[in-house]
């Protein structure tokens, strides 16, 4: 590691060597619903999820209307519809951060929650648009199965670099079933190594700060997640989007929110616990304010990121630092 470097492995030095060149990702949302809202983007699910299923907020001007439950399997979504998107994102992505080159990344909702006809009629339709890179597609672990999976591992054989991110969240059943989340860690064991038997990288997506979780839960989670080996992990700090399940419990005094000092330690913590070659991903959300119920005061992303570099340097601590390999 370059003295420079972060004392973890950053998903931009990942890319940095991966493709020798600035790269970032195209976020879109192709009307995906989940199954876990009525089938498509409404009634229930997570208690943590709004509205906007982690869409990208430099999208809103270019989404499609939210598609309805029933319409779930013949998404009409094509090259004309997701054009505009791709345009959008790549002209933010060069004006501020320079980008050089461009992973596509199916982001907002669950992005295998369809016929696998249609899902690669909208990969297909995406991936056209620009000389992509990669591909990137974010889901739950009850929307994967041996076709999509080969589907997925395809994308492989054109050359490009495919990543699943799979929504985990925490390694608990007790703290799934307390969040509404609709899977247990043994749907998640089995969509991951599904995925993973066909070669394609996993990014595994955690929340530090759910209810009835603290230090000792998260250490827990971070050790299950270690023994997987992860390619790839993707760390949130609770966030409580408003006209949500989890804001009303946040307003009735049921829900605490962790402060930027607590989750710095959280992240340390779990890093040191991580395999060294796992890409860290994400660090901290970046819900727009006008989404949000709390936390209020948290720093950005890049101050947060700042000081987690010069307080893991102060404590020597490291990635991979108290990473126990497995036989």
């Amino acid at each position: 590691m370059h003295p420079a470097e972060p004392p973890y492995f950053t998903y931009s030095r990942y890319l940095r060597e991966r493709h020798g060149c600035t790269v970032y990702r195209v976020a879109v949302d192709a009307g995906f619903g989940c199954p876990h809202r009525s089938g498509g983007r409404s009634g229930s699910g997570c208690t943590f999820c709004g509205e906007e299923g982690a869409r990208a907020p430099y999208q809103e001007a270019c989404v499609q209307p939210f598609i309805p439950s029933h319409a779930v399997s013949a998404l009409p979504h094509d090259a004309e519809s997701l054009a505009p998107q791709v345009s959008n994102a790549v002209s933010f992505l060069k004006r501020r951060y320079a980008a050089e080159a461009f992973i596509l990344f199916f982001q907002a909702y669950s992005n295998t929650h369809a016929p696998v006809q249609t899902l690669q009629r909208v990969y297909d339709a995406g991936l056209a648009l620009a000389p992509f890179k990669g591909l990137n597609v974010a889901t739950r672990p009850d929307c994967i199965d041996a076709k999509k999976a080969d589907l997925l591992a395809s994308y492989q054989d054109r050359g490009l670099d495919v990543w699943v991110e799979l929504g985990l969240q925490s390694a608990h059943d007790e703290t799934l079933r307390r969040i509404g989340r609709g899977h247990t860690t043994a749907d998640f064991l089995a969509a991951h190594r599904l995925l993973t038997d066909r070669g394609l990288k996993v990014a595994i997506h955690l929340i530090f700060g759910l209810p009835g979780e603290g230090a000792s839960e998260l250490s827990a989670t971070a050790r299950w997640v270690a023994a997987l080996r992860p390619d790839g992990v993707k760390i949130h700090n609770l966030h409580v989007p408003l006209a949500t399940p989890l804001a009303r419990e946040f307003l009735q005094g049921e829900v605490t929110v962790p402060a930027a000092g607590r989750h710095l330690d959280y992240v340390i913590s779990v890093l040191e616990l991580l395999p060294p070659q796992t890409v860290i991903m994400r660090l901290t959300c970046d819900t727009p304010r006008k989404r949000l119920a709390a936390p209020r005061t948290f720093p950005p992303k890049q101050v947060f990121m700042t000081l987690l570099t010069r307080e893991m340097r102060a404590r020597g601590a490291r990635q991979g630092r108290l990473y126990q390999p497995g036989p």
